[in-house]
């Protein structure tokens, strides 16, 4: 296996290993406790290969990005307090129904949607 093919896994098995969707900066942190000679540089790289071959997700939150290891489809909320990306259980029944109907209304072939969710989370709320 190359270095570059083991610095992608450890990079992979951080994000895949978490639910919080962490910024690069953490994953960096995270991936040098397993190699600890990484370069900030390399983790964007391969975080860039992950997304590019469907291993991850990247949500934009304003001016920085998070990345998600759960890729298949659900939902996001985001604090406007806290800023904290949460995962949202919904049934996703209606997915289809939601993407058929744009399809109809519109001639487009649609094969995903983006939605999030925003407010204040439970933790702030209590604060």
């Amino acid at each position: 296996m190359s270095r570059n093919s083991e610095q992608r896994k450890a990079v992979l098995a951080v994000v895949r290993g978490t639910t919080c969707h962490p910024d690069a900066a953490w994953i960096y942190e995270q991936t040098r406790k397993e190699i600890p000679n990484i370069s900030l540089g390399t983790v964007y790289r391969n975080l860039r290969h992950l997304i590019n071959d469907g291993e991850i997700l990247e949500l934009e939150t304003g001016n920085y990005k998070r990345y998600d290891g759960n890729i298949q489809n659900h939902y996001h909320f985001k604090c406007a307090r806290c800023h904290e990306i949460y995962d949202v259980d919904l049934e996703l029944d209606n997915v289809i129904n939601i993407n058929n109907e744009v399809a109809h209304k519109t001639g487009f072939i649609v094969t995903h949607h983006y939605l999030e969710f925003g407010g204040i989370c439970k933790r702030c709320r209590e604060t």
